[in-house]
């Protein structure tokens, strides 16, 4: 070993023991400061917990979540699903997963949820009601998309779960209520129109077979044969119509019947998997890992004090140093002067 790397050895082991060295010399300062870090964070965590959470610095929070089924690849949406079809998608296109998630952002839904549950009064916001109530919500509830799983998940953050669940439950509704009022599961909007064509042509076959009893007993209760051929007719185009309307009826059912074997093998655009529940765990503080970091930083804290106090110690040991000092303090005072 050369001469030089022998004194850069030693100086390395002089520094680490000059290191120890004041860490032992302020070892007091150190402990005492950790523990007094350690003693104030739990103090603080068990206030937290005995106070209400209306009045607490660190109240329990929780998070209800509700999940939904996005369906981007179903052929049974209108133009947005045939843009995804036709492969707009990888160009950045639309799909049913980001309307969800843009939707979830808008300000009517934002207003809607805000008026709805008065999140000005309870937020208590007073500057800017509006905007600020916007500003409020968004930190709370969260709106997300799984890709692999194409789970569309709702949630939102309150020291109160059943507001939470309710909050989160009225948002599943209002999403939901929008998709269907865009039309855009055109199965789903096909059976709603079947649906109501069936009832319709169900209560038009009742009356035309109530108007030809009507008829036939007015036949077989005729005084005048006069009359009987006229009433014949009106029985004869009464079957007729009824006869169109069963056909309509039959051709209604096998349309509808078909298409609940298409809508079985298809993926609905939206559906709702699971609605928020109350929930009886909380998402939030950590005060175990909250106590672990006060800790750390008071003990990190006391050390770096041992090294700045370690460090005036030894200025006020060094002549030259204090005899800096002092002939800047008496420029000082001469500029002043």
């Amino acid at each position: 070993m050369s001469e030089t790397e022998q004194i850069n050895t030693t100086d390395d082991e002089i520094s680490l023991i000059d290191l120890f060295a004041v860490l032992l010399k302020h070892k007091a300062l150190i402990i005492i400061t950790t523990i007094l870090g350690m003693i104030g964070v739990l103090v603080f965590c068990i206030i937290s917990l005995v106070l209400p959470s209306e009045t607490s610095p660190l109240p329990n929070k929780y998070t209800p979540v509700a999940h939904m089924l996005i369906n981007d690849s179903s052929s049974s949406g209108g133009s947005l699903s045939s843009m995804i079809n036709s492969g707009i998608t990888a160009s950045g296109g639309s799909t049913y997963s980001s309307l969800a998630v843009y939707l979830a952002g808008t300000n009517s839904f934002l207003d809607t949820i805000v008026d709805e549950f008065n999140l000005i009064e309870r937020y208590e916001i007073e500057k800017s009601p509006r905007a600020n109530s916007r500003k409020a919500l968004e930190k709370v509830l969260v709106a997300s998309f799984d890709e692999d799983s194409s789970v569309f998940s709702i949630s939102f953050t309150d020291i109160d779960p059943v507001f939470a669940q309710s909050v989160v439950n009225y948002a599943v509704d209002y999403i939901e209520k929008r998709f269907n009022e865009l039309n855009l599961d055109k199965n789903k909007l096909e059976k709603e129109n079947i649906e109501t064509n069936i009832a319709s042509s169900y209560n038009e076959i009742v009356n035309l077979q109530k108007e030809i009893q009507k008829i036939e007993s007015s036949v077989a209760n005729a005084y005048s044969s006069s009359g009987v051929p006229s009433i014949m007719l009106d029985t004869s185009m009464k079957k007729l119509e009824l006869e169109a309307q069963q056909a309509v009826y039959t051709q209604l059912k096998t349309q509808y019947e078909l298409l609940k074997i298409t809508m079985s093998s298809e993926a609905p655009v939206f559906q709702v998997l699971e609605k928020a529940e109350v929930p009886d765990l909380k998402s939030e503080p950590s005060r175990g890992m909250l106590c672990i970091i006060v800790t750390f930083a008071s003990f990190f804290l006391a050390v770096f004090l041992a090294f700045v106090l370690n460090a005036i110690e030894n200025i006020k040991q060094d002549e030259e140093a204090m005899a800096k000092l002092r002939i800047g303090k008496h420029k000082k005072k001469q500029i002043r002067k």
